[in-house]
């Protein structure tokens, strides 16, 4: 959509900054802006930045959205999962020690300060999970294989050092061989150590302290379209002894008053949104590029659903030879094109690439459609069609050049 800037110009802010009008069919990915935000979000954040508060007050308020909507004693905001992760940690360290959590990242002294965690959930979702814990002072202390853990590595893993079990719920963990949130609960309760969830990018914000979890973490800004924040919610002890790590290592995770209130407008106009509305349009995207894609040479499509449940389905492509395409060739060729059509790219080394409509303006599942047909169907292939998907960092090294 146009908009008007002060100086007149009919361009919208993303023009004048020099950015790339990209179509986002990645997902609710952190690089690409992790989401829309809702307009009740934007309102109250408009709202709030001009105005003074107490921000312990604020965080207040807060917590009673918060446990309304997910079950928990109390909740807060933070900046992001991540930062919700550390402090969730930290907290399970220190309890209410106002010393102890001035000393953090120093454990020096008597606090548990090791962190059990499934080798298969240790990941990167942007960072490695593990720094989130180490950045609070902890040491990690992986349990299992990354095809398996069993029931004793987990209990053989606690001691009188424990302070916390950290499992994660995502897409990039090993989604076989390992324990289930309610076995891991099941172990660290019965030896008195409490269980923080990453949920960073799930849908279901009630099930993970219903399952018996003790801390749940989500994100502010995927799925609940809010402004980028985390959320911490969960048993009121816990919770306030993270809250308190705003004393400490948290002060450098702090979040503003502007985002406090945003995502509580999220998380009240979750209440209100027609999820069903919703599925039916990304239904419809999904469809629409399978029949594109039904027939093209080398490339089978499929609609598959998430992989943690989440109510929500994607369109697989599988890129064969004879489509003289390889998966990271077609990706990269939608990638360079106008505008750049960004898709899920992260198992392209496997044959395949992912669409996820969840993050879709007007009009633009089927220009991502008129795209696949003309990039499939047109005579000639770009020099790199058939390149291999490969690891390279060296564009993150020139930044900000």
């Amino acid at each position: 959509m146009k908009t008007t800037s002060a100086a007149g110009s009919n361009t919208t802010i993303r023009e004048r900054l020099g950015l790339r009008p990209i179509i986002n069919v990645s997902g609710t990915m952190t690089a690409l802006g992790a989401s829309i935000i809702v307009p009740e979000a934007i309102s109250a954040m408009a709202e709030m930045a001009s105005q003074w508060v107490e921000m312990d007050d604020l965080q207040r308020a807060a917590s009673t959205v918060v446990a309304r909507l997910t079950g928990g004693e109390a909740g807060f905001i933070t900046a992001c999962c991540a930062s919700g992760i550390t402090m969730a940690i930290a907290g399970a360290m220190t309890g209410t020690s106002l010393l102890a959590i001035e000393r953090l990242p120093d454990d020096t002294g008597d606090l548990k300060s090791e962190v059990v965690i499934q080798l298969g959930h240790i990941v990167n979702y942007g960072a490695p999970i593990d720094q989130s814990i180490r950045v609070a002072g902890a040491k990690v202390v992986p349990a299992g294989t990354v095809s398996v853990t069993q029931d004793y590595h987990v209990r053989e893993a606690i001691n009188e050092r424990t302070a916390a079990g950290l499992f994660v719920v995502a897409h990039h963990t090993v989604q076989y061989g390992m324990l289930s949130l309610e076995e891991f609960c099941e172990i660290c309760h019965a030896k008195g150590v409490p269980v923080i969830v990453d949920a960073a990018s799930e849908y279901d914000l009630r099930g993970f302290l219903a399952r018996g979890a003790d801390v749940v973490i989500y994100s502010g800004h995927k799925f609940l379209s809010g402004p980028t924040s985390g959320i911490v919610t969960g048993r009121k002890d816990l919770v306030r002894s993270a809250y308190l790590q705003n004393r400490g290592v948290a002060r450098a995770m702090k979040v503003g008053k502007e985002s406090i209130a945003g995502t509580m407008a999220a998380l009240e106009a979750w209440e209100k949104r027609d999820h069903a509305g919703i599925r039916q349009r990304e239904e419809a995207a999904l469809n629409l590029w399978k029949d594109t894609l039904q027939g093209l040479p080398g490339i089978l499509a499929k609609i598959i659903p998430d992989p943690t449940a989440n109510p929500l389905d994607r369109l697989q492509v599988f890129v064969s030879p004879e489509s003289r395409f390889s998966a990271a060739g077609l990706a990269s060729t939608l990638a360079a094109g106008s505008p750049p059509i960004i898709v899920r790219n992260h198992e392209v080394e496997r044959g395949h690439f992912f669409l996820d409509p969840c993050n879709l303006h007007p009009g633009e599942a089927e220009i991502v459609a008129e795209r696949l047909r003309a990039i499939l169907t047109a005579k000639d292939r770009p020099a790199d069609a058939m390149k291999a998907p490969r690891k390279d960092s060296s564009g993150v090294l020139r930044w900000p050049d």
